[in-house]
């Protein structure tokens, strides 16, 4: 398991987002925010966009998501 204080030392895993989970469809760790660019591990993976197929490090860069794809005002 990837020690949360460490950067990925793992593979970057390819994942197929749904609406109330994700799968693995390649091995690997973690993934990466598609708006901060920083490594999540899968086993704190708490947001993502089904839609856009994004991955998001915490509830603050999914807002900025939604926002710059117009989803909110």
């Amino acid at each position: 398991m990837l020690n949360r204080l460490d950067p990925p030392g793992g593979q970057l895993a390819t994942v197929r987002y749904a609406e109330a989970d994700f799968q693995v469809l390649s091995p690997g760790n973690y993934v990466v925010c598609a708006i901060t660019g920083k490594p999540i591990p899968l086993d704190e993976l708490k947001y993502w966009s089904w839609q856009r197929q994004e991955a998001y490090v915490d509830a603050q860069s999914s807002l900025q998501a939604e926002r710059e794809a117009g989803n909110l005002a």
